[in-house]
């Protein structure tokens, strides 16, 4: 599915309305926007204005990929690339930037293939700095399928007044189907929510960010005191992968991450941009209808979302990366642990794959005569490298279901990490084995690659 693009012409505000009865933040002060702010040279050094890149004139034509529509759409360009170990220098230099110089150098820096993730609360403010740069940006947002009215009529008065198209991901419909039929339509009140964000939020992000090499994202570090505290402002993205392929193929911007909340409200009256109206009902942090809630005066923000949950580790997934290492004592379900740590929630976690525990990989290691092949991952729930290919071993279970072949995980960390490594091959997080039928030493998978497509190859050619 493409992104769109749009420009920022001066006067969007005045000349486009909507046609639902939006709240807008109060207006107060004197505040003039200009076609391009003025911003100071010392902080970062920005080139000229690219002509290449031309907005688009009338909606772009909806695909599922998002590069031919680009490549369709815009003048060829040339995009700057940074060498990875530059990021952290870059984020250094960019610590005491305003997000308005922030996000001027993420769009100059990379052009069409970056864009905003929207979510349809107070981030608006992203699309806002976008428009205040003059250049032209990309806007995308994950309908999930169960959010609010509101949220819906929101999408629609953001369109309407930034004369752009939100591109929307959508779920898989036969994954929908199977949690629904297999679960029902509330289990993640029961087991936990990260089953559900990651059929509905994170397998549509991935496949949204495959088609990028960068993307902006409205987190702050007061947002979640468990997970956002220490978010740079801009970073290789420890998780997800990019258009090029491979873990350090994407890098995340985050242009507020250093805003107080209280701040962000006040650009958004100042600017008098359209918010949504879930707002003034209490609700501060906005997702799924089922799993948020308004806040209670003095409450934080992020208690409104999956409040029967544990409050500290409160995320859905697509900012998986943002959990530390050394909260990895996990029962699966993002609960706190016996030792009083806040729990990161287990890895590929589905029907189709075998969880082993110590005895059942040691009976596979005993076996000289398997009836079936094993392809079983090594991993630690931790491990950001573990998470990047949660999505792609998961899919991968899927296509072998019925094959003959059983798909499995182990969890080699801890006190299993010393057997694994002296039975198992195990040298790094993640380690991919296959148990042949006839051979009783499994066979170690030598490649970097993840996707799906060198996975089944993997298997294939040695059946």
């Amino acid at each position: 599915m493409a992104f769109s693009m749009a420009s920022s012409p001066a006067g969007v505000h005045s000349s486009l309305s909507s046609s639902f009865d939006q709240p807008r933040a109060a207006q107060f002060g004197v505040f003039q926007a200009l076609d391009r702010p003025h911003i100071p040279s010392s902080a970062v050094h920005f080139s000229p204005r690219r002509s290449a890149v031309k907005p688009l004139n009338a909606e772009a034509k909806r695909n599922d990929s998002m590069v031919p529509s680009a490549a369709t759409s815009f003048a060829p360009e040339v995009v700057e690339k940074v060498e990875v170990e530059d990021y952290e220098k870059l984020a250094e230099g960019l610590q005491n930037a305003s997000p308005l110089e922030i996000m001027d150098k993420a769009l100059e820096k990379f052009g069409n293939d970056i864009a905003i993730a929207f979510s349809g609360a107070e981030d608006v403010a992203l699309i806002e700095y976008a428009h205040l740069t003059g250049r032209p940006f990309r806007v995308f947002s994950l309908d999930t399928g169960r959010l609010n009215p509101e949220t819906y009529k929101f999408f629609d008065e953001v369109e309407k007044n930034y004369g752009i198209r939100i591109e929307y991901m959508f779920p898989d419909s036969s994954e929908v189907e199977a949690l629904v039929r297999s679960k029902g339509l509330f289990s993640f009140y029961e087991d936990g929510h990260q089953e559900c964000c990651r059929v509905r939020k994170v397998r549509p992000l991935r496949r949204a960010l495959k088609g990028l090499r960068a993307w902006i994202t409205g987190q702050r570090k007061d947002q979640s005191p468990g997970t956002r505290s220490e978010i740079p402002v801009v970073q290789v993205d420890p998780v997800f992968e990019g258009l090029d392929g491979g873990i350090g193929s994407l890098v995340k911007w985050n242009p507020v991450a250093n805003v107080k909340g209280n701040d962000i409200w006040n650009f958004l009256r100042a600017m008098n941009v359209p918010v949504n109206s879930l707002h003034a009902q209490g609700y501060i942090s906005i997702g799924c209808e089922p799993c948020t809630r308004p806040v209670l005066p003095g409450q934080h923000e992020r208690e409104g979302r999956w409040w029967w949950e544990d409050a500290k580790a409160k995320e859905c997934g697509l900012h998986k990366g943002n959990i530390k290492e050394e909260n990895l004592n996990s029962n699966g379900n993002g609960t706190v642990s016996s030792s009083g740590t806040a729990a990161i929630p287990d890895l590929f976690t589905t029907q189709n794959i075998v969880n082993l525990s110590r005895p059942g990989i040691e009976n596979l290691l005993k076996l000289e005569n398997r009836k079936e092949p094993w392809l079983v991952v090594l991993y630690a729930p931790w491990c950001q490298l573990c998470q990047a290919m949660e999505g792609s071993y998961i899919e991968l279970a899927e296509k072998l279901a019925g094959s003959g072949v059983k798909v499995a995980k182990f969890n080699a960390d801890g006190d299993e990490k010393a057997f694994a490594q002296q039975e198992l091959q195990l040298g790094s997080f993640p380690t991919i084995i296959l148990f042949q039928k006839h051979s009783s030493r499994p066979i170690k998978y030598p490649s970097e690659n993840r996707d799906v497509a060198s996975l089944l190859a993997f298997v294939n050619a040695l059946q």
